[in-house]
């Protein structure tokens, strides 16, 4: 676009057509679930900038695509995946989509999602929403594109967006970037705002950048942290954040001395190969890996028990907050109606159930002091166990598995989960980056990058110089199964 080679105006119309035949026809990923019908007409308005010799930053006419639980003033419902709030056209833009749009960046749409951020039911499963369907791996469409940034994460792999946001409370945009191959950051919960966002946890919820590149990760932190002041949380954003973009280093893994947790080793011998694969490139590129001792494992049982606890608190408050501010079309008002809801509209429980809308209805007020002082003693053992991890070794981050490949979708039996170590940085609130670190059996896996708070600068600048030196992504092929590769179909069958 600098160089005059092509326009906002009509690489939003490529994407658009790529969305028809990938998304809607094709492979049918399911991974957006509206269209913008304002994008063609705000891309003319930043090419005739761009023209004019104003260009607002590196997102200026680049297109974005939003998580259907995050507001957006483009005519379209935030429904978060439900049938519920299907009229919930607000007319408002959260902070971080008004910052995006400021920077010059193009609403692409909204991306599909897992049902309620993934926090309905405990049997859940993570990609589909009974508005948009069950959002397809891009790398074997009968595998999960884990949740519940599922969309986002798909769209982006597929090339159906620049970028897209995603939002986390435990492992809901790292999952998904890993299980897609692209990288994902969920911010340190207070540098980016939370508002007129879906909530599920104003103790963990963030939003954060999904995208092909660390560098296109960097340039959209760029522009969506920072101070809201409609989000006490984010009062230290403006203080806390740099230039993540200009802090990118290919040679940051010279000298650096990075701990190394083996966490989940022996769940899959395949992932552990992978994982001895980019110990080996992180070494090659001058990093000083250290072996650390993670938590025990009673110790991560507790945050695990007062996590889940929690989070069934603090949702019943957060969320008939936010139903209470929707427009007057939106008929469910608390959790309460919505679990009525559920029970009366067949299309939203074909697959599985409510249990976890039904515990938190009953939990108790969010001002409650047991609560309180379970939310701070969850917090303390999550960040207490990281920054133990960093301190003992005196290393600078922390690498390990994203999580392994994505299991099959399996409606009856549900999916194989093999670890991941995502919790920690969701409790505690510290920041967590993943990043493409090969294959197993065609399907992507990521290698994690964790750190303390406001630490994004160094693990984007660690995570980019890995990637460099790995260049491990490689662009999904859309096979409708993992049996359809050709070394597995003659093992099969070979007569």
């Amino acid at each position: 676009m600098r160089d005059g080679r092509a326009t906002a105006h009509a690489l939003v119309r490529a994407y658009f057509d790529r969305i028809a035949a990938v998304d809607d026809a094709g492979p049918k990923l399911n991974s957006v679930i509206a269209l913008n019908p304002q994008a063609l007409a705000d891309a003319e308005r930043l090419d005739a900038e761009r023209r004019a010799g104003r260009t607002r930053g590196p997102l200026h006419g680049i297109t974005v695509l939003l998580k259907d639980n995050i507001e957006a003033d483009i005519g379209l419902p935030t429904t978060a995946g439900s049938l519920a709030l299907a009229d919930n056209v607000t007319g408002r833009d959260a902070p971080i989509v008004k910052r995006l749009r400021d920077a010059g960046a193009i609403v692409l749409g909204k991306a599909n999602l897992s049902e309620w951020a993934n926090f309905r039911s405990t049997r859940s499963i993570s990609g589909w929403s009974a508005v948009g369907g069950l959002t397809r791996n891009p790398y074997g469409l009968d595998r999960t594109a884990c949740g519940s940034s599922s969309g986002s994460g798909a769209a982006v792999a597929a090339g159906l967006a620049a970028a897209a946001i995603g939002t986390e409370t435990d492992g809901s945009i790292t999952c998904p970037a890993a299980m897609t191959g692209i990288v994902g950051l969920k911010p340190t919960v207070g540098l980016v705002s939370r508002a007129l966002i879906v909530p599920i946890s104003p103790a963990q919820d963030t939003a954060g950048p999904m995208t092909r590149t660390v560098a296109d990760a960097a340039a959209v932190l760029q522009v969506i942290a920072g101070s809201d002041p409609a989000d006490p949380a984010t009062a230290e954003a403006d203080a806390k954040k740099v230039d993540y973009l200009g802090a990118l280093d290919r040679d940051a893994l010279k000298g650096a001395r990075i701990g190394v947790w083996h966490g989940f080793k022996g769940r899959h011998a395949a992932l552990d190969e992978a994982f001895e694969a980019a110990l080996a490139d992180l070494k090659a590129a001058g990093a000083e890996l250290v072996e650390i001792k993670g938590p025990a494992e009673a110790e991560l049982a507790r945050i695990g028990e007062l996590e889940g606890e929690l989070l069934r608190w603090e949702f019943k408050a957060a969320l008939d907050d936010y139903l209470a501010r929707t427009p007057p079309a939106v008929k469910s008002r608390t959790l309460a109606d919505l679990i009525a809801f559920n029970r009366a509209e067949i299309r939203e429980t074909p697959l599985f159930g409510q249990e976890i809308f039904e515990q938190a209805v009953k939990a108790p007020p969010a001002s409650d002091p047991a609560m309180q002082t379970k939310r701070a003693e969850a917090r303390r053992l999550a960040a207490q166990a990281l920054d133990r991890m960093l301190a003992e070794q005196k290393v600078l981050a922390i690498v390990a598995p994203s999580g392994g490949p994505a299991s099959i979708v399996d409606p009856v039996n549900g999916g194989r989960f093999f670890g991941s170590p995502s919790t920690l940085p969701a409790v505690s609130g510290y920041p967590h980056l993943t990043v493409p670190m090969g294959h197993v059996t065609g399907l992507p896996v990521g290698i994690s990058f964790l750190g303390p708070a406001w630490s994004e600068a160094r693990l984007l600048s660690l995570g980019f110089a890995y990637e460099q030196a790995a260049r491990a992504r490689r662009e999904p092929g859309f096979p409708p199964d993992v049996a359809a590769r050709p070394e597995i179909a003659r093992a099969y069958d070979p007569r």
